[in-house]
């Protein structure tokens, strides 16, 4: 199976009745399943939805294949990852591809658009978006985050490019409290835009930060994103917000408080935040 091949149906996120449609067939598809991702940490299947006419590839995450952490409840992992694409739709961000709960072939779980990227092992070799490279070679227009020493013991450094799509996901990041910002975790599609996947871990009511997306440290954060997420708050304080509605259906009232308060506090600081003293990055970082 090559990962990725036909998807005769990827409506543009950028509207809002495209990211309906899309997200009716990966609700009420026939979800056929094309193979695994060995190397998620979780049960993840490639699947494709059939509506009618139309086939959305996509990822299937079932509960039941969800492995219990210690400090997030058991079988919460595919509800926080809608929330998180609720949240960031909320904003207009489109940084999370649609996420929906269904059942399926496995059970109840989450469904996710495919994001379709480029091929890696394409000549020349390209640098990703977040990446490893040796002290001399980073390239212009990248942020370096920490030098370590690789498997043979040459010297490395983390590098993200410095990108207002990647500065974007990191500002989400802190509004989600994402405790798995992985570099594998950040994707460019072939279609121009910068997404983010694996929003399992987030939205815990205690502080959990852990990203890659370190470059901007103690920056400013844009304008036009504060604004977003002020209106974000705004939404989330009113007592009908429909957003808040949604969300009760994947995480607790109080996991709701902390999200309205932790965007209060983005809006208000305009900062990106310094790295805490403890493991502010995910192990490992790819």
């Amino acid at each position: 199976m090559t990962i990725g091949d036909r998807v005769p149906h990827d409506p543009d996120e950028s509207s809002a009745d495209a990211t309906a449609d899309l997200a009716a067939i990966l609700r009420d598809g026939e979800l056929g399943i094309l193979g695994r991702i060995p190397t998620a940490s979780n049960a993840t299947l490639v699947c494709e939805a059939t509506l009618d006419d139309s086939v959305v590839r996509c990822v299937y995450k079932p509960v039941r294949g969800e492995v219990p952490l210690w400090d997030f409840p058991d079988g919460t992992l595919a509800g926080r990852e809608v929330a998180s694409f609720l949240i960031s739709d909320a904003l207009g961000w489109g940084t999370v591809p649609t996420t929906v709960l269904r059942d399926g072939p496995l059970g109840i779980g989450m469904v996710q658009r495919w994001v379709d990227t480029p091929d890696p092992e394409a000549e020349p070799p390209r640098i990703e978006l977040v990446d490893l490279c040796p002290p001399e070679a980073v390239p212009d227009g990248y942020r370096s985050i920490l030098r370590a020493l690789d498997g043979r013991g040459d010297p490395v450094e983390l590098v993200h490019a410095d990108d207002p799509r990647l500065q974007r996901m990191a500002v989400l990041d802190l509004v989600l409290n994402n405790a798995d910002r992985k570099g594998g975790h950040v994707l460019e599609g072939l279609d121009g835009g910068v997404y983010g996947v694996d929003h399992g871990i987030c939205l815990h009511g205690d502080d959990k930060l852990r990203t890659v997306l370190w470059g901007w440290a103690g920056e400013p954060i844009p304008a036009h994103l504060i604004a977003d997420v002020e209106r974000l708050a705004d939404d989330l304080e009113s007592p009908s917000s429909r957003l808040r509605a949604d969300l009760a259906h994947h995480i607790t009232a109080d996991e709701i408080d902390a999200l309205t308060m932790r965007s209060i506090i983005v809006a208000e600081s305009s900062t990106m935040p310094t790295p805490p003293p403890h493991r502010p990055i995910p192990w490992p970082p790819f």
